[in-house]
């Protein structure tokens, strides 16, 4: 049995670092709701989730110990169909966190979640220069 670590990429955002690193790895995690993830420079990310028929107030999303958790139920839904491809089914996500990111926004729009996230290094964190005398 070979280890990869490629299930464990989409859940920890902001140690990409650590995973360009290790030149063996790609990953496809699947599941509902499908979803992507873009780094926009190496303090910043998105969370692209496919959402198609929920609205915004049917979503969740919480963050509490580096762990970010999106919920979605449809909580009114017409039932008059005559065919529904379409899944609207309840659906519990969680992506793991690096230290120090943060959720800086989400936006809902055309059927995409949007949640934009933010490495954000407190100054007494960040390396610090010592000038010798």
């Amino acid at each position: 049995m070979t280890f990869t670590l490629d299930k464990y990429m989409p859940y920890t955002i902001g140690f990409d670092s650590f995973f360009n690193s290790l030149d063996s790895i790609t990953g496809d995690v699947k599941g509902y709701p499908h979803y992507n993830i873009k780094k926009l420079d190496d303090n910043q990310w998105v969370i692209e989730l496919a959402l198609a028929g929920f609205d915004k107030d049917d979503i969740e999303i919480e963050v509490k110990d580096s762990v970010m958790t999106i919920t979605g139920e449809i909580k009114s839904e017409d039932k008059d169909y005559l065919y529904k491809g379409i899944s609207s089914r309840k659906f519990s996500k969680t992506f793991t966190l690096a230290e120090f990111t943060e959720s800086k926004s989400a936006e809902m729009k055309n059927g995409i979640l949007s949640i934009i996230l933010e490495k954000n290094i407190p100054e007494d964190k960040k390396p610090q220069k010592v000038k010798i005398k």
